[in-house]
């Protein structure tokens, strides 16, 4: 199999668990905020966590990277973070100004890819400080979430979800700024080019 049609494998097991957790969000937004089912919404974030993390496992133990799943990946982190966001706003367990800092990096990002696309670019490399801070937030909602309740762990969970939070958005911002610096560094190498 040559390298090029490697690249363009659809049917992998990293992206089948990519699509799973794609399918699982409108699972997980439907358990917070029509059954109000927390428990079950806490295990299908605790799923997604692990696929995530066991995509990528497989993907570079088997030599199954491909395009779609350098898309879909990120894709399915983003639509869980913000979906999880969504949830527990609506719910009333994290604050708005953490909504607002989170989307405000998003906003910063996405306002590059005009300028990326005009100097003929698709799309940023993911560097691994984009994936600790999402591995942060990922951690971060459920704990928070679990906070919110009433049990023995509430405290524990409230205080371990702060800090993977604040952490998490601290990292998510500074990986921000490192998007800015490589995009300005693509747009000058592509004006000398």
């Amino acid at each position: 199999m040559s390298e090029t049609s490697a690249e363009d494998r659809i049917w992998t097991v990293p992206n089948l668990l990519s699509f799973l957790r794609l399918l699982g969000v409108p699972v997980f937004l439907w358990l917070v905020l029509v059954p109000q089912a927390d428990g079950w919404a806490i295990g299908v974030l605790a799923v997604a966590g692990f696929t995530d993390w066991l995509d990528g496992k497989i993907a570079r133990a088997f030599n199954q990277t491909s395009k779609l799943g350098r898309l879909i990946d990120p894709a399915a982190d983003k639509l869980y973070v913000f979906a999880t966001i969504f949830a527990l706003l609506v719910r009333e367990v994290i604050p708005w100004w953490l909504v607002v800092v989170i989307l405000g990096r998003e906003l910063l990002v996405a306002s590059f890819f005009p300028v990326l696309r005009k100097y003929g670019y698709k799309a940023l490399q993911v560097h691994f400080l984009g994936k600790a801070a999402m591995f942060n937030l990922m951690y971060a909602f459920p704990l928070l979430f679990l906070a919110s309740h009433t049990g023995w762990y509430a405290e524990i969970a409230r205080i371990v979800g702060w800090a993977f939070a604040l952490w998490g958005t601290g990292l998510y911002w500074w990986a921000g700024v490192l998007y800015v610096v490589q995009v300005r560094q693509l747009v000058t190498a592509a004006k000398k080019g």
